[in-house]
């Protein structure tokens, strides 16, 4: 048996970013975990991560939004922040997203669900952070940044900041179903 501290945020958003990262980092290194998955859409989240996980050991990625999320040719994270963080040696992952690309132009044009729409919904039931969080974790998988034979931790948000932090056995998106949401240690109650 397992017992541990559960944080509930009273309301979502970019006010428990740092409350967040702190819970992901404190079980990392109290479980042995070296993986910290980390959403980021302008890099304010993924700058505030680094500050948390300078001096440690623990190996955190950064998942942006797809080129062309909000804007057709544009990318919303930060440059300048990017290459600081490559700098430091954090992996900085933009690529398609796992439970988006086709799927989400098929919505956007024809109408109508998918079942990897019924999914995301499914997943937002819990919070729109809970989505994210095992959504990256996917991206994160697929493109080899994590092992997908140890657990890793997830820090994700609602529009701005990060108000969730998830234990996850990851997976690759092809074998979605074999991921494993282990624990929720942080989320909105709203």
């Amino acid at each position: 048996m397992v017992e541990r501290k559960v944080v509930f945020f009273d309301s979502s958003g970019e006010h428990n970013t740092l409350e967040a990262l702190k819970i992901a980092k404190d079980c990392a290194e109290e479980n042995g975990i070296k993986n910290v998955v980390v959403a980021s859409t302008r890099g304010s989240t993924a700058a505030k991560a680094r500050d948390v996980f300078k001096n440690s050991k623990i190996n955190f990625i950064v998942v942006t939004h797809a080129q062309g999320f909000a804007e057709p040719g544009r990318q919303q994270f930060d440059e300048k922040i990017r290459k600081e963080l490559e700098e430091d040696g954090v992996k900085v992952l933009t690529a398609t997203h796992a439970f988006g690309g086709v799927d989400g132009a098929i919505i956007k044009n024809i109408g109508g669900t998918t079942p990897v729409e019924m999914i995301t919904r499914s997943l937002r039931m819990f919070s729109q952070g809970v989505k994210v969080a095992v959504e990256i974790v996917l991206m994160a998988a697929d493109a080899g940044l994590i092992p997908v034979d140890e657990d890793v931790l997830s820090v994700a948000g609602t529009g701005k900041g990060a108000d969730t932090v998830l234990l996850i056995k990851p997976a690759h998106a092809r074998n979605a179903f074999d991921l494993k949401v282990r624990e929720v240690l942080a989320m909105p109650r709203s």
